[in-house]
């Protein structure tokens, strides 16, 4: 059971549950709520490694740019080189081979800002879901105090 299923069905618990008359107040199954809440629990970790996944493939995807870029500019000076009879060429190799590198660095950056945010956004709507579970939770412990 994913974390967004388990607070799906913490949801329908207290909506389907018994009502207490002349109240906005309900009866829970205790040992439904805590399975619940255990599910929450065991999900959270998952959803974390999934964010740190996302970032990791994000550097990944960041190390193979420079990779790239590197071996496009050993592959200029190489070039370079050998036509180095012609300052011309290799003059416009180097600057080429620049360009290179700035446009691989510029979208390095970009798409380390894109993997933290994205990853931020999902730990914020994570926080978001698990503020309004734990109220949920805080209510319902409540509600089970009034009745004790």
């Amino acid at each position: 059971m994913d974390l967004i299923s388990a607070l799906n069905e913490l949801e329908d618990l207290v909506e389907t549950s018994s009502k207490v008359p002349f109240s906005h107040k309900v009866i829970i199954d205790e040992d439904r709520l805590l399975d619940l809440v255990d599910h929450i629990r065991t999900s959270l970790p998952e959803e974390v490694r999934q964010a740190k996944w996302i970032i990791q493939e994000r550097e990944n995807v960041l190390d193979d740019a420079k990779r790239e870029a590197s071996r496009t500019l050993e592959s200029a000076q190489k070039h370079m080189e050998l036509k180095a009879d012609d300052s011309e060429i290799t003059r416009q190799a180097k600057l080429m081979a620049e360009e290179i590198v700035q446009k691989a660095d510029v979208v390095a950056q970009e798409i380390r800002g894109g993997a933290r945010d994205y990853a931020d956004d999902i730990l914020v709507n994570l926080s978001k879901n698990l503020d309004e579970v734990f109220r949920h939770i805080e209510k319902s412990r409540e509600e089970l105090r009034k009745y004790s």
